[in-house]
C-alpha cells in the first residue's frame, strides 16, 4: 500500500532553519522514498510501512537532537506525488 504524507516542522527555537534542514536532509537519505520540499511543507511518498518507519525514526531523532518542536502532518492513502 502506498502512502502520501505532508509534514511541517516547527522548532520552538528562534534559529529554526538548521533544525528544519537537518530533518529534511535525513529524510532524503532513505532510499525508496520520494521527498519533495517547498516553502510550506515537505511531502513524502512511498510504501506505507517504509514511510511510517522513517517518520518514527526521524521525528524521534529530531526531538533527541533539537528538543521541543511541533510536527503537523497529513496522511493520505495512495501515491499522490506529482509524477504519479
Amino acid at each position: 500500500m502506498q502512502l502520501s504524507v505532508e509534514i511541517s516542522k516547527y522548532p520552538l527555537n528562534s534559529d529554526y532553519i538548521p533544525f528544519i534542514k537537518s530533518f529534511i536532509e535525513r529524510l532524503n537519505t532513505h532510499k525508496g522514498l520520494k521527498v519533495i520540499t517547498n516553502t510550506m511543507s515537505t511531502q513524502i511518498f512511498g510504501d506505507y510501512d517504509d514511510v511510517m518507519n522513517v517518520l518514527q525514526k526521524e521525528i524521534k531523532a529530531s526531538y533527541e537532537q533539537f528538543g521541543k518542536c511541533v510536527f503537523v502532518c497529513k496522511f493520505i492513502s495512495g501515491d499522490l506525488s506529482p509524477e504519479a
